[in-house]
């Protein structure tokens, strides 16, 4: 059974001037998941969350958030936490202010997994909120995002500046507060890799375009790569379509649409060819390169 529709954007352009930054965009988030919304910079993203978030609306088509507009959408509003990648805060706020202020705007607010991340991440209490450290204004993101249990929860690139210790305790404490509290979580990402193990859906989006939605599981047998001798590949991959490609020298190396049979497997190695499964990192790249040159369509 399909779960409900927690985030619909069915159609959504979002022009500025003569420009669409986001264009005819239509994608689902199910309650209770945990989506990634991936593509390179530039690619819409922000755009796309300041449209869920109703921080703005579409030129053209629709955003629903539990079957409304969210834009000045005050009970839909309510439901939410986006945590912005250049989040900002008055002047002359500590932490303590900060802590003191989010429950008025989160009714499922807990004061005592903040604190314990809080300790977790070691944030100062004593400068202003404005002298933090690029990391240590992630980590407090981190703290509103996770600790607002918003029925939907939105983080815009959420671990810029942190190390990787800092990273680790994140994504551990958000598959751990989401399996004791779920909620619909949106989040965008460059350390795909890193999160992938988190994500079970994914958005892909490129140049303002939607270029893939799927299950993380069902884009694991999406594609494969393939190297060897670039004579080789080429033969081998003749008529499929191929989304991205790196040469060195009488090297390649491609990432390729689609499954191949165990036939096909047998035959790849017995021509001397290395294949592997397309991580999601790579599937990302690849469709971004791909739409770049979607006129190229199958290698001859």
């Amino acid at each position: 059974m399909t779960a409900p529709a927690a985030i619909e954007v069915i159609g959504a352009t979002r022009r500025f001037g003569r420009r669409n930054a986001v264009e005819d965009v239509s994608f689902t988030v199910p309650e209770n998941s945990v989506t990634g919304l991936l593509g390179r910079n530039g690619a819409g993203k922000t755009t796309i969350m300041s449209l869920v978030s109703g921080q703005d609306r579409p030129t053209s088509g629709e955003v629903r958030v539990f079957g409304e507009q969210p834009f000045e959408n005050g009970r839909i509003l309510s439901s939410m936490s986006f945590v912005r990648d250049n989040q900002r805060y008055p002047e002359d706020y500590y932490l303590r202010h900060v802590l003191d202020v989010a429950p008025r705007f989160h009714e499922r607010w807990d004061a005592e997994l903040a604190a314990r991340l809080v300790d977790g991440f070691r944030l100062p209490a004593k400068p202003v909120v404005k002298k933090y450290s690029r990391g240590q204004l992630s980590a407090l993101g981190i703290v509103l995002g996770l600790a607002s249990r918003a029925p939907i929860t939105i983080f815009d690139e959420p671990y810029l500046g942190l190390d990787a210790t800092a990273r680790a305790m994140f994504y551990d404490a958000l598959l751990q507060d989401y399996a004791e509290h779920p909620r619909a979580v949106l989040l965008s990402t460059h350390l795909i890799d890193e999160m992938e193990s988190l994500l079970e859906r994914v958005v892909i989006v490129d140049k303002g375009r939607l270029i893939r939605e799927d299950s993380t599981e069902d884009l694991a047998g999406a594609a494969f790569t393939i190297s060897g001798i670039a004579a080789a590949v080429t033969g081998f991959v003749d008529g499929r379509r191929v989304l991205r490609e790196h040469r060195v020298g009488g090297l390649l190396s491609l990432t390729v649409e689609g499954a191949l049979s165990p036939a096909e497997k047998a035959e790849a190695r017995d021509a001397g060819l290395d294949l592997a499964p397309a991580r999601l990192q790579e599937l990302v790249a690849a469709y971004g390169a791909d739409l770049a040159n979607e006129n190229e369509g199958a290698r001859a």
